[in-house]
């Protein structure tokens, strides 16, 4: 299994990339300018966090992720200002949340779907953001929190996640879990 790690500038990108070996899958960081063709043959796609702001414009730094999103087949999972990037690149809009989570949150699962199958209802997780993603057309919230109606989100027509709270931070209760759930995705 290979993933290719999308980088949107994320200070914590290495750290989904060691979680992924951990977990004992082949993964690589790839700049959002990589070439369709390099990432084609990936067995998933994450698209990391960063400090690009989905909501104020800053869409022209993600690169060649459209394309990616448009022509990828395979699984692929959003984290933070990916996973608000993958809203507005389907038609959701962004806001401000109602207030910014900087720190530790509680996660509430409204859904456990594959992602957080095996999870408690109720976890902490490390978010660092202003912005949440709402009216995702084609989509279903899985998590929430106080402060952020969509935490978590799955395509209901194909196998695409986003989490904008961080998995791959240690901060985060059951990340390495949810990693390994996104990466059983890959062998269906």
């Amino acid at each position: 299994m290979q993933v290719a790690i999308v980088d949107f500038g994320s200070q914590w990108t290495h750290r989904i990339l060691r979680t992924l070996k951990y977990l004992d899958a082949e993964a690589e960081i790839v700049p959002v300018s990589t070439p369709f063709e390099d990432v084609r043959h990936a067995s998933a796609l994450i698209f990391s966090g960063g400090a690009i702001s989905i909501a104020m414009g800053d869409a022209d730094q993600t690169g060649n992720a459209r394309g990616f999103l448009d022509r990828f087949e395979g699984p692929v999972l959003g984290v933070c200002a990916g996973q608000q990037f993958i809203g507005m690149h389907f038609g959701g809009k962004a806001r401000p949340s109602a207030g910014p989570e900087f720190g530790k949150v509680e996660v509430v699962v409204d859904d456990k779907d594959e992602l957080f199958q095996g999870l408690p209802d109720r976890f902490t997780a490390w978010a660092s953001h202003n912005d949440e993603v709402v009216d995702t057309p084609g989509f279903r919230i899985l998590a929430h929190s106080a402060d952020c109606s969509n935490h978590a989100f799955k395509c209901l027509s194909r196998p695409i996640y986003g989490t904008l709270f961080h998995p791959e931070v240690e901060h985060t209760e059951h990340g390495e879990e949810i990693y390994a759930n996104f990466l059983k995705l890959c062998k269906r």
